[in-house]
């Protein structure tokens, strides 16, 4: 329970209209994009960094978890507050406080949307690279906690690499600069740790982004095959190649009928998988990419090529792409989305095994990910108002996951640990590296106070702060 004293000292920094706490409010911040859910004691709504450090400064007097939250769009459970207490909700901080396009830099505010810093600076010919599917809503902040990617992550690379530096506010309230505009400034890389800590380390309350140019030229292929056997292949092919599209996903049969039915993105209804592959640059090197890229996908037995004539006909093919998740609450009420890596040579293989796992637990498991880069999406529908429906489905997901470890690759691509994958870190890591990473949280978190329950296993975490009021 947050103590009486410090609730009122809360309510003075933050004012009529800066907080929630009734329970009818408080309801709609517990849960993010995962089934997992904890109830929060308190919401508060900082505008400033000044009101963040006094708001932790409160929070380390008292012993009260902090949790911070952006748009709630995760999928792992990292914004859910598993220990209670107060969940900073940096809506309201959410400027953009400076474009330098002489520098190719952004400072913004870790409430501003992903999508709007590209369309801050699109019209002057720069974008911002990092491009989840939730970009129109989801936040820079969550972001960077997240170190989140998307489809363009083959080239572009994650949230990390276009991070320049950050403004952070630690557990004791202190405020702390690290990088910054410059590049390759001197002392530790502070600010690499920070993104992709999943708030565990400190609150982000201001970030620098690099900004980088628009291509000269972009071409869209769709590739159409019966197998998706045949698909995988194509792309193990077309990186042999030394080709590199900024983006090439790959969507399965099931997954493509949800999504045509939705979005009508003229995606072929019949098919076993397609592959959705962008390539941009200089004009001469992306039409001859292209047409290699063409001849590769024909060569691995895709019965179709098509390409995108105009930027119309490629916004449509990519809204099928970007809308695939909400394609799927039309067909099933309740679906659980992983988040495995494999090496892209072993694609095939992992599809293969998700297949037999469908079977085995009697449920429809559909594939979307970014195939380039080995990031599997498998996506397990279920409904919950069946008994132990919930419960095959969390089995068969760390089943694939497991599996994905087995093959050479990891339990999480860009969705994060959260909650939802603390007790698989032991596949990854030994016992005296998660201890490490425990030494590290408790150094810049003595208390725990930061998102306690997330990334690591409750036996290394850095504090015992009771995790209550979750499921």
């Amino acid at each position: 329970m947050i103590p009486r004293e410090a609730r009122q000292e809360l309510v003075r920094l933050f004012g009529p209209g800066g907080y929630l706490d009734e329970p009818e409010d408080l309801a709609l911040y517990e849960y993010d994009g995962s089934p997992d859910r904890g109830r929060p004691e308190m919401v508060v709504f900082p505008r400033s960094t000044g009101q963040v450090s006094a708001l932790m400064r409160i929070a380390a007097s008292y012993g009260i978890p902090v949790t911070a939250r952006g748009a709630g769009t995760g999928l792992s459970g990292g914004s859910v507050p598993a220990a209670g207490g107060i969940v900073v909700a940096f809506t309201r901080m959410n400027r953009i406080l400076e474009l330098d396009l002489a520098n190719e830099r952004a400072v913004v505010e870790p409430g501003v949307a992903n999508l709007d810093v590209t369309l801050a600076v699109q019209g002057q010919g720069y974008f911002f690279a990092p491009d989840p599917s939730s970009q129109r809503s989801s936040t820079i902040g969550g972001n960077v906690a997240e170190n989140a990617s998307g489809p363009h992550t083959l080239a572009y690379g994650v949230t990390v690499n276009h991070v320049c530096g950050v403004e952070v506010v630690l557990a004791d309230g202190t405020v702390v600069e690290l990088g910054g505009k410059e590049p390759d400034r001197p002392g530790y890389d502070l600010t690499s740790l920070i993104v992709g800590s999943e708030g565990t380390l400190a609150l982000v309350t201001k970030a620098v982004l690099r900004l980088m140019r628009l291509p000269e030229h972009v071409k869209t292929l769709l590739a159409i095959y019966d197998s998706t056997e045949d698909a995988g292949r194509t792309v193990s092919e077309i990186t042999a190649r030394a080709i590199t599209p900024v983006a090439l996903e790959m969507m399965d049969g099931v997954m493509l009928r949800m999504v045509e039915e939705a979005t009508g993105a003229g995606y072929p209804r019949d098919a076993a998988a397609v592959l959705l592959i962008e390539l941009e640059g200089l004009r001469e090197a992306v039409e001859e990419q292209a047409a290699e890229v063409e001849q590769v996908c024909r060569a691995c037995r895709s019965r179709e090529v098509r390409v995108a004539r105009s930027a119309s006909e490629r916004e449509l093919l990519w809204k099928g792409r970007k809308n695939a998740f909400g394609a799927i609450g039309r067909v099933s009420p309740f679906y659980l989305v992983q988040d495995g890596v494999v090496p892209r040579t072993r694609l095939p293989a992992a599809l293969r095994f998700i297949h037999e796992v469908s079977e085995r637990y009697g449920l429809v498991i559909s594939n979307i990910f970014h195939a380039g880069d080995g990031n599997l999406h498998p996506i397990i529908l279920y409904d919950a108002r069946r008994k132990g429906e919930f419960e095959r489905a969390r089995a068969a997901a760390a089943e694939i996951i497991r599996h994905a470890v087995e093959l050479g690759g990891t339990i999480t691509g860009e969705h994060g640990v959260g909650m939802e994958k603390t007790d698989l870190m032991p596949l990854m890591y030994g016992r005296d590296t998660l201890e490490a990473f425990a030494r590290m949280q408790r150094l810049f978190d003595p208390q725990g106070l930061l998102n306690p329950g997330k990334i690591l296993p409750p036996a290394f975490a850095p504090a015992r702060i009771h995790l209550g009021g979750h499921t």
